[in-house]
């Protein structure tokens, strides 16, 4: 829209014109064009007030310069149709009234000439700020957009954190298939552990490390004497359907021992 409104401000700033029926013909389709870019301006106004761009930071400062486009090139039109109310049409008179001769009718020309030219003056300002409106708009969803991303791109790193251990990629395969946080009060006690259902041994502190990424809960609302049954979240079934992260080669790979009897999987 900057370019329509940059040209149309060329013609209007250089419109030539004779008053009376030439004015009218050179002025008009200006008019007309100026209507037309309005409605076009309104048409993307409503479009981006009715978009996911609201959500993005920055988004109303936006709204509000467009808004101010379809003002000014509002009033770009009103002052164009103020040109065109001044000009001194050459219409007859009333039945009775003397027909104006050719001094009435200049001296009606030149008195309507500053009026004609303020109002286009007036037109070419309002234009000017329309393009003006529509370069800084550009710029500015542009700015928005890519502040957006990059926030959104820092977020999805955050919520990744760092590549799974290959014993913290096993644990969250094994509570996968069921499993709960058990305390045990055994030899007077208390002692937070985890219990999978295939078995599996899944140390406190990787199931902690674990949780604190989001990738695992517990059920609160049940006590630990009780069980709380553990589930694997969103973000850890992302991190399952990857691969199983390798281990260091200056480490041995091991696997953990499992459990001999289904009973490892039961608190107790």
């Amino acid at each position: 829209m900057a370019r329509d409104f940059e040209a149309l401000q060329v013609r209007v700033q250089d419109v030539s014109y004779t008053p009376g029926t030439d004015a009218l013909r050179r002025i008009g389709p200006l008019l007309l064009q100026t209507q037309d870019l309005t409605a076009t301006a309104m048409v993307r106004l409503t479009a981006l007030d009715n978009s996911a761009y609201t959500y993005i930071a920055g988004s109303r400062a936006s709204l509000d310069l467009l808004s101010s486009v379809v003002s000014s090139s509002s009033l770009a039109g009103t002052d164009l149709a103020h040109a065109l109310h001044a000009n001194p049409y050459e219409g007859a008179q009333f039945a009775g009234y003397p027909a104006d001769d050719e001094a009435v009718r200049a001296h009606r020309h030149a008195e309507a000439i500053p009026k004609m030219s303020g109002h286009l003056n007036d037109a070419v300002h309002q234009l000017d700020l329309c393009a003006t409106g529509c370069h800084y708009l550009a710029h500015g969803i542009a700015e928005d957009l890519a502040s957006a991303q990059d926030h959104k791109t820092v977020a999805v790193r955050q919520a990744a954190g760092a590549a799974l251990s290959p014993a913290q990629y096993d644990a969250l395969n094994a509570l996968s298939a069921g499993g709960q946080l058990c305390e045990s009060s055994a030899r007077g006690l208390g002692v937070t552990r985890v219990a999978t259902q295939d078995g599996t041994r899944v140390s406190i502190a990787t199931y902690r490390a674990l949780a604190k990424r989001k990738l695992v809960r517990s059920d609160t609302g049940t006590s630990l004497f009780q069980g709380q049954k553990i589930t694997v979240t969103e973000a850890g079934q992302r991190a399952l359907a990857g691969p199983r992260p390798r281990a260091a080669l200056s480490t041995a790979a091991s696997t953990a021992p499992k459990a001999t009897v289904a009973a490892q999987g039961v608190c107790r």
